[in-house]
């Protein structure tokens, strides 16, 4: 179908595990493109032929049996991943993984909501190399969302259940008056159609008997495809026959039924429904509050999958969207108003684990808060430790833990030339900035002289959702852990701050010799606890009988001597580590 696009054309692209889709808007709403057979989904499939040939979507497809191993399919699983997951991934496909001009074209791609900066980092320099400008990266539920609320009499709470070939996404949007907010995200990048097309495939091997070849790609290719295919005859029809042949010389006929299929997948069913528990719970919602359960992804349609969900949400789940073309119709429309359409649409997007800076003692501050919408902007002071101190290290962490050691450490950078100061002088502004596709950028600058340093945090490697999901269950467990480890560390520093405060001003200040005696006593006393390394009660104590003999005197000499050295300014709540005085 051809039909008129006006002014500048962006392209909506879901790049899916098994199958992409294209779409744009015209006059008439978003439509999804079409290759020249007239198919929407084009299987995400390349093929190189020997004479050097290059086949994409269905033509690719048709030569994986004949040459599996210069067939790529399931990159997406691979995008953004470090050596040893790429490994643990290639060993499940027949193709060999290895390391390794003309206008652009404008798009707006979509990911999982799980995602995290390298991720979305590769999927962009992806389309770069393809030629093509990535204008935006969008949520893939989040893009089915606005395929579903485009009409603006949507308004309400949605759980958006995404079921694809090689990952599954949940997402709880709120949508009001043309404007999307993602409340929370969950999901599993491990879990989709191709594990359902799996187990099959084992059953399959299984009924033929031929394991034996199961090395053989061939049979590895052939096996995947009567698997998928076997799968969509039982979302259908209650039993579904099938002729196996595994190049072994004969062919085996495999009868199989929708309960026995439901059987083997049950398991995986309940864990995206776990995942909608725990997205539920994170957007501080329960089942009664959602207003619409939208399903995307071919594996949506799977009877066992609606019914678990309904049973779940308590309502019959809305499919008036083809659960294939939703992502790609509402890729379409955001790209629409990134051209300048005039749908009054907002998307606004979360950050999937808190982010923050390394303070002094091994402990993370957290500047940007788990499920903060994006994009987002926060700010806050820090200082220095040490008298003289000309640099401070800034060292960017992602995870929901207290200390550096069990969170995951994005990048490193140093800022330099702090003129030599006391400590607690220097004014450091740490900015993070998280843009509208989820990448970082953080800032540091020194206010007193306008130094600064900054840095894009493009990690190497990815996180797993497994990961994710571990670092969210291990800072459940550990809280209380945690926060004594966070409460010993936050202790010690204003100790440290506190020895160090209370030499200065005694130096400055002009008090009497018993005063004098008194508060250098109680200053060497804290001074051997903190060398000691005692325990959190004992270290309290100290810390609480300086304070209290400080504060008898801090309104009258000491405190004024304390202002005279650093000024009215309050201190920083936290200190950096940095180098040495020189």
């Amino acid at each position: 179908m051809t039909e008129a696009v006006s002014g500048p054309v962006v392209v909506g692209i879901d790049l899916g595990t098994t199958y992409s889709l294209a779409a744009v808007m015209t006059r008439h709403g978003p439509r999804v493109l079409r290759d020249q057979d007239g198919e929407a989904l084009i299987p995400s499939v390349v093929a190189f032929e020997p004479d050097g040939t290059l086949r994409v979507g269905r033509a690719a497809l048709a030569r994986a049996l004949d040459l599996p191993d210069r067939t790529v399919h399931s990159i997406k699983r691979l995008i953004g991943r470090a050596g040893v997951e790429i490994d643990a991934e290639a060993k499940r496909l027949p193709y060999r993984v290895r390391r390794g001009a003309r206008d652009l074209a404008r798009v707006v791609m979509t990911v999982p909501a799980y995602f995290d900066d390298a991720q979305r980092q590769a999927t962009k320099d992806a389309a770069t190399l393809a030629g093509l400008d990535c204008r935006r990266i969008v949520n893939e539920p989040t893009a089915a969302a606005l395929a579903y609320g485009i009409d603006g009499s949507r308004d309400g709470t949605v759980l958006v259940y995404d079921l694809g070939g090689g990952t599954f996404d949940v997402s709880i949007l709120r949508i009001q008056g043309g404007v999307f907010r993602v409340l929370a995200t969950a999901g599993d990048t491990h879990l989709g159609g191709d594990d359902f097309d799996l187990l099959l495939a084992g059953d399959l091997l299984a009924a033929s008997g031929a394991t034996a070849v199961v090395e053989d790609s061939r049979v590895k290719q052939a096996l995947r495809r009567a698997a998928e295919a076997l799968k969509i005859r039982l979302s259908d029809a209650e039993s579904a026959q099938l002729e196996l042949d595994l190049s072994t010389g004969r062919t085996t006929t495999v009868h199989a039924t929708r309960a026995d299929f439901e059987r083997r997948i049950a398991t995986l069913v309940e864990r995206t429904i776990d995942c909608c528990r725990r997205a539920l719970s994170d957007a501080e919602l329960d089942v009664g509050q959602l207003d619409d359960v939208v399903l995307v992804g071919g594996s949506s349609r799977i009877p066992l999958v609606r019914r678990r969900v309904a049973e779940f949400a308590q309502r019959a789940p809305r499919t008036d969207v083809d659960p294939d073309l939703a992502i790609a119709l509402g890729a379409a429309i955001q790209a629409d108003v990134l051209a300048g359409g005039n749908r009054a649409l907002l998307l606004l997007d979360v950050v999937p684990l808190s982010l923050g800076i390394e303070t002094m003692g091994g402990v993370v501050s957290k500047l940007v808060l788990r499920n903060a919408t994006i994009p987002t902007s926060v700010t806050e002071e820090f200082s220095t430790q040490v008298d003289g101190q000309t640099a401070v290290d800034l060292n960017v962490y992602q995870g929901e833990r207290e200390r550096t050691a069990d969170c995951r450490k994005l990048a490193s950078f140093k800022l330099r030339g702090i003129p030599p100061m006391p400590a607690g002088l220097p004014r450091v502004a740490v900015t993070f900035l998280v843009d509208a596709d989820g990448v970082l950028r953080v800032t540091a600058v020194e206010k007193r002289t306008g130094v600064q340093a900054s840095i894009q945090v493009v990690p190497s490697f990815g996180l797993t959702r497994d990961e994710v999901r571990s670092m969210m269950s291990a800072a459940i467990e550990h809280a209380r852990d945690d926060m004594a480890a966070r409460e010993l560390v936050e202790l010690r520093n204003k100790g440290l701050a506190m020895v160090h405060g209370t030499r200065r001003a005694l130096e400055l200040a002009d008090l009497p010799p018993d005063e004098v005696y008194s508060v250098k006593k109680a200053v060497a006393h804290l001074d051997r606890v903190l060398a000691a390394g005692a325990p959190v009660d004992e270290l309290r104590a100290a810390t609480d009988a300086l304070s209290r003999l400080t504060a008898q005197i801090a309104d009258d000499v000491i405190g004024s001597a304390v202002k005279k050295a650093l000024g009215d300014t309050p201190l920083p709540k936290s200190v950096l580590p940095g180098s040495e005085p020189r």
